[in-house]
């Protein structure tokens, strides 16, 4: 029996899957697979569960607008170092142990939440609930480690899809959760606190199915691996040091800010924004609302077919090209979204511009897998972190306070969405091209990856694993159409 048909899927010689069957348990990949969008879904709804209750919470608090979009800001603003934190974890104690634990430790402050009594508590509990989002970096590190290069790019968007899928189920199940404690008799303002006990324990019972039945690696858990000798354990200094120098990691964070970022962001801010400007009541501005985040079931999952399907056909050039596409028309439709002044054509422009943006989350996370064998964590930390970056900047200039008017902002943010795509230009790998230049003559796959390790780890084999993936990323390359050579002796049909 070869060591690859211990497993159910077929796999690669990293023993990652080289299918994706989304309606499979098997293990380890494909439990491991709905683990990650699970827990990751149950994050997205504690971090986003309060925007749907803002006019009530505004009333019983008191809240000023100033105020609310400091919450919103701090519900982001914690998981950019998080985000950061979880990747290197990821690289050092594998992505099951990583994102339990953080799920656990977060927890509380949801629970917390039906005690807050102030503008400051309320703050507070926001921005300590916001680190679970950092499961979003376990959650794609422990995709790429489980799935090859053909699929990854699906793998991590099908995950993250449904994972965001929180955002927009959140803004359903509040306020149904709310409706439905009140007529148990509960008053409007002890309805709420009651009502996030339901995230509370979603998250709670989320992070001990990962930490029992979740596995790391095709072969094991980290811990188990390296007692056994199957995986070097690696240094934090370098592993660190080879992510935060690899300047392409830089540049997606950046883009990613303007992508994931602004998603984040119209979480926050788009169910008070229908309710305000349109006069609506807050169940029916919940469903609108819930609209753009419940279309991550298959934009973001679409993004990352869409990379994969062109990385088969072009490459990993026309993985950046149709990246740097989709994001711009994400922005586009932003601009308009802003300009909108009637209800209809609001909500259809906003359906269509969450499409995109979210489908350029799953675009952006088809290319991180490749840019750091060694590192993956750090680039994918950083990477996110970029996204709760965007957040925090984009509410920070447009939706703080009365500067702009919600209309006024989403416009701004939509062209800073369309100027800050425009940095995927300078992505560059030698071993396949960037959007404008093709490949470095004769550089290999391997070249770039095994760069990341020294004469010494070499010698000791730490770089296996590199050089598996570097075979492993050929299909890569671009593809070319090569002419039917024209026989030299047939004749001519019409003779």
């Amino acid at each position: 029996m070869t060591e690859t048909m211990k497993f159910p899927l077929p796999v690669d010689s990293e023993h990652k899957s080289t299918a994706l069957p989304i309606i499979s348990v098997a293990k380890p990949h494909m439990l491991a697979f709905h683990l990650s969008w699970l827990q990751f879904f149950t994050c997205f709804v504690s971090s986003f569960a309060a925007p749907p209750l803002l006019p009530v919470i505004r009333d019983n608090l008191g809240l000023t607008a100033t105020q609310i979009g400091n919450a919103g800001i701090a519900s982001v603003s914690g998981a950019v170092f998080a985000r950061v934190a979880m990747g290197t974890a990821c690289d050092l104690f594998g992505p099951r142990l990583a994102s339990a634990s953080l799920t656990l430790l977060t927890a509380p402050a949801v629970f917390c939440t039906a005690l807050v009594d102030s503008p400051t508590s309320f703050l507070l509990v926001r921005f300590f609930t916001g680190f679970s989002l950092a499961t979003f970096v376990s959650t794609q590190y422990w995709m790429s480690s489980m799935f090859s290069s053909p699929v990854v790019g699906r793998a991590n968007g099908v995950a993250a899809g449904w994972g965001n899928l929180g955002g927009g189920a959140v803004q359903l199940i509040m306020p149904l959760v709310y409706d439905l404690i009140r007529r148990i008799g509960a008053t409007g303002f002890t309805a709420w606190r009651i009502a996030f006990f339901i995230p509370g324990m979603m998250q709670t019972l989320a992070a001990f199915a990962v930490m029992t039945l979740g596995q790391d690696l095709p072969d094991g858990n980290f811990r188990e691996l390296e007692k056994e000798g199957d995986k070097h354990k690696d240094e934090f200094s370098k592993v660190l040091y080879h992510g935060v120098t690899n300047y392409r990691g830089w540049i997606t964070a950046l883009c990613y800010g303007y992508c994931f970022g602004v998603e984040l962001t119209i979480d926050n801010i788009i169910a008070q924004y229908f309710y305000d400007r349109f006069d609506l009541n807050l169940h029916t501005a919940g469903l609108i609302a819930a609209s753009f985040g419940l279309a991550n079931f298959f934009s973001r999952p679409g993004g990352g077919m869409l990379s994969d399907l062109m990385g088969k056909r072009f490459g990993m050039r026309g993985r950046l090209w149709s990246w740097w596409t989709v994001q711009t028309l994400g922005g586009v439709f932003c601009i308009l979204l802003g300009v909108m002044s009637s209800l209809g054509p609001s909500i259809v422009v906003m359906i269509v511009f969450s499409i995109f943006v979210q489908a350029s989350c799953g675009l952006c996370f088809g290319i991180v897998p490749f840019i750091s064998r060694r590192s993956l964590g750090v680039i994918s930390g950083m990477t996110g972190a970029g996204g709760n970056v965007g957040a925090v900047l984009t509410q920070l200039i447009f939706f703080k306070g009365s500067r702009y008017t919600t209309h006024l902002g989403i416009t701004y943010m939509g062209i800073m969405i369309v100027c800050c795509t425009l940095a995927i230009v300078l992505i560059y790998f030698p071993m396949w091209g960037g959007m404008f230049c093709g490949p470095r003559p004769h550089y290999s796959e391997e070249e770039y990856y095994l760069a990341e390790w020294d004469d010494d780890e070499k010698k000791n084999g730490h770089h296996e694993n590199s050089v598996k993936f570097a075979q492993n990323s050929r299909g890569e390359r671009r593809k070319r159409v090569r002419a039917v050579p024209t026989p030299t002796e047939a004749s001519p049909d019409h003779i």
